[in-house]
């Protein structure tokens, strides 16, 4: 039988409550997936960079750290209103900086984040017979055989 690790995921929180809300969310998902926390960058399977993107320090702070994170360990995923920040001529900023970041997502986007780590480092829910690939739905009996309760 085959071992399973535990993945590790670093975590930055940068921005107002509503950041830190968002992290919160994203922290509880990943640890009812069974994902555990890494203290360092290097010690991570991968790193969320929850971003700021309206005060000009907090942004340099935002790009600063995501390149942080990407120098000390390469896969890197953000979040954040900074993610949903334009360059001039149209492109994401964070990826016109960045392009090396595996995924970006907008505020707002607790799920879409969490469930952007999955094909980077696998859930180890994912060899348990509980876990569901449709995001926890399952199918129950009823009158009606197609009913689905979340």
């Amino acid at each position: 039988m085959t071992e399973v690790t535990t993945p590790k995921v670093g975590f930055v929180s940068l921005g107002c409550p509503k950041a830190l809300t968002d992290s919160e969310l994203i922290l509880t998902q990943l640890s009812a997936e069974g994902y555990q926390t890494s203290k360092t960058f290097a010690g991570a399977d991968l790193v969320i960079v929850n971003t700021c993107g309206f005060i000009d320090d907090a942004v340099k702070e935002s790009l600063d750290t995501i390149g942080e994170a990407l120098a000390e360990n390469g896969k890197v995923i953000v979040t954040g209103c900074l993610g949903a920040r334009e360059a001039e001529g149209g492109a994401n900023l964070v990826r016109q900086m960045h392009p090396s970041v595996l995924a970006v997502t907008g505020p707002h986007a607790t799920k879409k984040s969490w469930m952007r780590c999955m094909p980077i480092c696998p859930s180890p829910m994912i060899h348990s017979s509980i876990w569901c690939p449709t995001a926890l739905v399952r199918q129950v009996s009823s009158s009606r055989p197609s009913t689905m309760r979340i």
